[in-house]
């Protein structure tokens, strides 16, 4: 996955009138009654690519959101942050707990102006829990699970249960399988 870099101090006055806009949409957003026609208005106009049935609660922190896609049936929980100039792409029937850090970008050690940028992707079925930190340009696979607090630096395979930090391979998840 091909690492894009930002030059912050260079952004152009187009990019600056977008990054107001949506931090005032984003404060309108956290300041207003959950569950009404205004909230979902405000929550479409940040999030234009989220999917139906999708929830997003606030007090919610996101930058860039344009860059984040949202699919059907989601569900992200208060306190939720996203880094997002690399791009979030989150799929169907994900599960997203409380106080999750999604962050797709990071600072250049010689030009902390500059950020590298990568990617998150939470695929379908996957369940992250609270507190846990989803490092750039990390995929975790379908229907896996992080566990509450885990820092996520390398991708996650498909139906596995992974936790720590760093987060490591708990188990395997068999499919139909209950615990």
């Amino acid at each position: 996955m091909e690492e894009i870099r930002i030059d912050c101090s260079r952004q152009s006055a187009e990019e600056l009138k977008l990054a107001k806009e949506q931090a005032q949409l984003l404060f309108r957003l956290n300041h207003t009654m959950p569950m009404t026609e205004e909230y979902d208005m405000l929550l479409h106009r940040l999030f234009p690519d989220i999917g139906e049935g999708s929830i997003v609660n606030a007090p919610l922190t996101v930058v860039r959101a344009h860059n984040v896609k949202i699919g059907k049936r989601v569900i992200i929980m208060n306190g939720c942050l996203m880094m997002s100039a690399g791009g979030i792409a989150i799929d169907d029937d994900v599960q997203i707990a409380a106080n999750v850090q999604l962050i797709s970008n990071n600072h250049d050690l010689d030009n902390r102006m500059v950020i590298a940028c990568r990617p998150v992707h939470i695929c379908r079925g996957a369940w992250i829990g609270a507190g846990a930190t989803i490092l750039p340009g990390v995929t975790v696979g379908e229907n896996s699970v992080v566990g509450a607090g885990s820092v996520v630096t390398r991708d996650v395979e498909p139906d596995t249960i992974v936790a720590g930090n760093p987060a490591r391979v708990v188990r395997r998840i068999v499919p139909g399988e209950s615990r």
